[in-house]
């Protein structure tokens, strides 16, 4: 899955890339964890940076490489270090360190720096780091960050089974990328020290580095997998808009100024700042997410919008069977739906009701309508709205007189006819729906709803 957070990250870096003369924005896929690769989720990373803009149909993006495939330029760069003094082997193990140490959460201390062996199986490589002075991770979005040299241990670049570790081969792919800027979430920062030590060692000028905030959720819980909604594809496949979603994840830490949040990315680009990130964390606001959504719904053309809603109208996310759907009748309640809508996947239960035989009667919508009395308002419309003309607002002055019957007021004599009609307490507005549904439809619906009730069909 591609998480909302590196999609944010991944817009940070496009829009700065798109923002220089000449710039790139490099995918690189970081493959080498065979067990955390497979070609199904390099494709899902393909299409879900395609879906929010960023794809190999512009002249900016570059790639993707593949680490996996650059595994004999780390191991040379291992070997450089070696040679150079800047890396020794290292047998020992890990129970061995917490033996001499004393406690399971101190890091390595050094023991093979002077012992001079040589490579063997089983030995791993690991990175000198220098005892005195520090390490500065100068920040675009986070400002200036020492790290004392003391208390960066010396860390492993090569495995004991040979392989390249991460940060030596991520460090490498950068330097041969010629990747300039480096635009990433904060949890990465404490790695930051180490490759700056590479990049030195390896005699190339490090780059521009920037932490984004934390994105958290309503309790302030960094977003998890394991919790959480956090995937791209899925908010995707609810009907988000690739649009309000990339609108959206742009102002998560930054805003363009002003009182308008509602823009293009086109003007996000233009206005995007790295050093106007801020550090504080990033909320995740489903709510705010699905009000951007509705608008950017509601700017959409009828035809678009029609076309929009296409795969939400067919199987699996249908009730209906195949063939019940009719595109005439879906036409005749667009202008109705289109303003209602917070996600597309909406628009199965705003139309379902129109394309069955019977509703689906929602539980909770029909214990809250449903109630004693019910059934005589559901009588007393259907004995008005058998004679009167079919039109909404004829439909409605029908219910007014049943409501007044009743002593009610239209909206509480609506609830139980609503759910009758149409399955739910929500919905469209109602005298527009039960124009287009038909007078005998109708009629039918609300019998069988004074049956459930009572027990036995009207007469």
């Amino acid at each position: 899955m591609f998480h909302v957070g590196g999609a944010r990250s991944a817009l940070y870096n496009w829009a700065l890339a798109r923002q220089q003369p000449g710039g790139r924005f490099v995918l690189r896929i970081e493959d080498t964890d065979t067990e955390r690769n497979r070609p199904e989720w390099v494709d899902g990373i393909i299409s879900a940076l395609t879906a929010i803009g960023i794809s190999d149909k512009d002249p900016a993006f570059e790639g993707p490489y593949f680490q996996s495939r650059n595994a004999d330029a780390h191991r040379e760069a291992a070997s450089r270090l070696r040679d150079a003094g800047r890396a020794y082997y290292c047998d020992c193990t890990r129970d061995q360190v917490i033996e001499r140490t004393g406690s399971q959460h101190l890091g390595y201390d050094g023991f093979c720096r002077t012992r001079g062996i040589a490579f063997a199986p089983g030995r791993a490589l690991r990175f000198q780091t220098p005892d005195e002075g520090v390490t500065v991770v100068d920040d675009v979005v986070r400002g200036r960050t020492e790290f004392p040299n003391h208390a960066i241990e010396d860390f492993v670049i090569v495995r004991s089974d040979g392989t390249p570790v991460f940060i030596l081969a991520n460090t490498v792919d950068d330097i041969q990328e010629r990747i300039t800027d480096v635009i990433r979430g904060e949890e990465h920062l404490s790695n930051t020290p180490k490759q700056l030590l590479l990049w030195e060692a390896l005699g190339a000028a490090p780059p521009v580095w920037g932490h984004l905030p934390v994105i958290v959720n309503e309790k302030r819980q960094k977003l998890s997998k394991r919790r959480d909604k956090v995937a791209l594809e899925d908010y995707l496949a609810e009907g988000y808009l690739p649009e309000a979603m990339v609108n959206y994840l742009m102002l998560l830490g930054w805003g363009p100024g002003g009182n308008v949040e509602i823009r293009p990315y086109e003007e996000l680009e233009a206005l995007f700042r790295l050093e106007d990130v801020t550090k504080s964390s990033a909320f995740f606001d489903v709510k705010k997410l699905a009000a951007f959504n509705g608008e950017y719904l509601r700017k959409l053309t009828a035809e678009d919008f029609i076309t929009a809603c296409g795969p939400w109208l067919q199987a699996p996310h249908v009730p209906w069977g195949k063939g019940d759907f009719d595109e005439s009748v879906f036409r005749s309640v667009v202008g109705l739906a289109h303003t209602r809508l917070t996600v597309l996947g909406e628009i199965t239960k705003y139309v379902d009701w129109l394309f069955l035989d019977q509703p689906l009667y929602d539980e909770a919508s029909w214990a809250k309508a449903m109630k004693p009395g019910a059934d005589a308002i559901l009588h007393s419309a259907r004995d008005r709205w058998t004679k009167t003309e079919w039109t909404a607002d004829a439909l409605k002055a029908g219910l007014e007189e049943a409501a007044a019957e009743h002593g009610l007021k239209l909206g509480k004599a609506q609830a139980p006819v609503r759910v009758a009609v149409t399955g739910r307490t929500v919905g469209l507005p109602l005298f527009e729906s039960v124009e287009i549904l038909g007078r005998d439809r109708t009629l039918t619906r609300i019998d069988t709803a004074i049956g459930k009730i009572t027990g036995c069909l009207h007469a």
